[in-house]
Parts: structure tokens; C-alpha cells; sequence
């Protein structure tokens, strides 16, 4: 053994954040209260990262001029482990495609030539995509060997992402989370409506797959955790993964148990503005099984149900 890799198994792990919001700081206190060095990439987010120990830095992967800062970034902390959790602005100037894909090939192919030039191997990636990829209605159960014919460009975005991620990394350390739909603290999907008991425009029926932020990023510190197992070559790892808790719930249920803990009146249904986000979104019905997850990341769920999770939060 060499003293370089002696000196990089004492290092501590170190993890770059591209797009550290929501989700994306969480993931950093997690990886900060496990002794970790984190970076985490914004364009306006600076003193509020610097508040929770993670290194800011402004990048934004539709400007060419940023990917230098990445590079960077990986040579001066060792980078071992990226996060990629990026959401597309909708009042960019870029379109959908161009940033979430092109975006996501530019900053593969800076790591992939950074890692080259300082001899290291390409750092441990995890992708954060969505379950809407998956098209299924009726309440199907969906898992990571369902087909995949998105109808919304979100869904079809993701994918072409993945497709994108997979190609660039070939048999390099990665993993994709495809995330059902995040809540949490300041993020409960229509819980001011119901409090104020505005008629919530979208169909009471079909299922709602979700996913409390803190235990979707214990499923995120999870997947980049391999190395610590002793796995470093991660040969027999899985690389997709649903990620859900445990009881996929009909909206209208949903929204009853937002009224029951508020002590607010039963909610009122409204059908959605024809071609809206919402109405595309209700067009598809599945139920997302997490037994993969639950297997390999997430063992115990902080939050298995909706009701506990809102429970915490309201």
C-alpha cells in the first residue's frame, strides 16, 4: 500500500452537494454530524450554508465559466462522493432539457477530467431523480423493474438524465435515487389550503407516494456510504432505487389527515385547471414499493406513514 492511499483511508469522506437546497442541506447536516467535509454548490444560498458547516460554493452548471469551480473543489478537498440533487427553475432562461441534461453531461465530463488529471478515480455519484418516470395508473405497484414511459417533461427529463448518467460513468461508483414526492418542515402540499379551507383543486382520488425529507436523506448518506462497508469497488450494489415510505395514501385521505391534526374543517375538491402541472401530475395513479430501499437504505424509517410525518410537522 502506497502512502497516498494510506493518507486517503484516514482522510475523512468528503462530499460535494450540486444543488444544495431542500433536500440537499439536510443531506449535509447529516453528512457534518458524521465527521464528513461537505461543499455544497447555490447561486444566492451562501450565508445560510455557511450557517450549517457546509463550504458554499456558487455554481450554476448552465454558466461553462462555473465547472472550474468544480474542478477545483476536487482538487483542494479530495472530493470522494458528489450528490447531485438539482431542481430545474422554472423561471430560467434555459429550457428544461437543456439544463437538467445538458447541465447534469457538462459537470460528469469536468469530474470525469479532473479525476483523470489528478490520477484519482471518479468520486462516488448519487443522482436524485423522481418516481415520475414510472407512467402507470389504476394503482399499479411500481418498483425499480418497472417499465418507464414518462408522460410529463419532468419525468422524461429525469430520464434522459439517468440514461445520460449511466453512459458518461459506465461501471464508475454510482447510484440513482428516484424520489417520491419530498415533504417536511415548511413543505406539506396544500396544508394552507385546508387550514384556510380553500376547495384544493386536484381529484380527491388516485395515490400519493411521499417521503419524509429526513428520511430521504438518510437514504441519500446511505447510498454513499458503500466505501465505508467495505465495498469500495461496489461491483455487487444495486444502482437504481425507489425511494418511498411505507403506505402510499389516496389524496383525499391525505388532505383529511392534514384537517384532522389542524383541527380544521373536511376538505373540498375542485377539478384543476385543464393542462396544468396538477391535472398532468393526477393523470397517473401507481403505488410505489420500497422493499429495495427498505432493504439496503433505509431499515428504519424515521417517518413509515404520512401520519407520523405530519404528525412531527404540524
Amino acid at each position: 500500500m502506497t502512502k497516498t492511499t494510506i493518507h486517503s483511508a484516514c482522510r475523512p469522506p468528503s462530499l460535494l452537494i450540486v444543488g444544495c437546497g431542500y433536500l440537499g442541506v439536510r443531506v449535509g447536516r447529516s453528512a457534518v454530524s458524521r465527521g464528513w467535509s461537505v461543499i455544497g454548490t447555490t447561486r444566492n444560498r451562501v450565508d445560510s450554508l455557511a450557517q450549517h458547516e457546509i463550504q458554499p460554493l456558487r455554481f450554476d452548471w448552465n454558466d461553462t465559466r462555473d465547472l472550474a469551480a468544480i474542478e477545483q473543489a476536487i482538487d483542494d478537498r479530495h472530493v470522494d462522493r458528489i450528490l447531485i440533487s438539482v431542481s430545474y427553475d422554472r423561471n430560467s432562461r434555459v429550457g428544461r432539457f437543456d439544463s437538467q441534461v445538458g447541465g447534469l453531461v457538462r459537470l460528469l465530463r469536468q469530474v470525469g477530467a479532473a479525476s483523470e488529471r489528478l490520477g484519482r478515480r471518479v468520486p462516488d455519484i448519487c443522482y436524485i431523480s423522481t418516481t415520475g418516470v414510472y407512467h402507470q395508473t389504476g394503482g399499479t405497484w411500481v418498483d425499480e423493474h418497472a417499465t418507464t414511459h414518462p408522460t410529463r417533461e419532468g419525468g422524461r427529463a429525469h430520464l434522459q438524465a439517468e440514461a445520460k448518467l449511466r453512459s458518461v460513468l459506465g461501471s464508475s461508483p454510482w447510484t440513482i435515487l428516484r424520489l417520491s414526492g419530498i415533504y417536511g418542515p415548511a413543505r406539506v402540499p396544500r396544508a394552507a389550503d385546508v387550514r384556510a379551507g380553500r376547495p384544493i383543486a386536484s381529484p380527491p382520488d388516485g395515490h400519493l407516494n411521499l417521503i419524509h425529507v429526513d428520511d430521504a436523506a438518510t437514504a441519500a448518506i446511505a447510498a454513499m456510504s458503500w466505501a465505508e462497508s467495505g465495498d469500495s469497488d461496489c461491483q455487487d450494489r444495486e444502482r437504481i432505487y425507489v425511494v418511498s415510505d411505507d403506505r402510499p395514501v389516496v389524496r383525499r385521505q391525505f388532505y383529511e389527515e392534514i384537517a384532522r391534526q389542524t383541527r380544521s374543517a373536511e376538505p373540498t375538491f375542485v377539478s384543476p385547471t385543464e393542462n396544468s402541472p396538477v391535472q398532468f401530475r393526477s393523470e397517473t395513479d401507481k403505488r410505489i414499493w420500497n422493499r429495495r430501499c427498505r432493504r439496503d437504505l433505509l431499515p428504519q424509517l424515521r417517518f413509515p406513514t404520512y401520519v407520523e410525518g405530519l404528525r412531527a410537522i404540524l
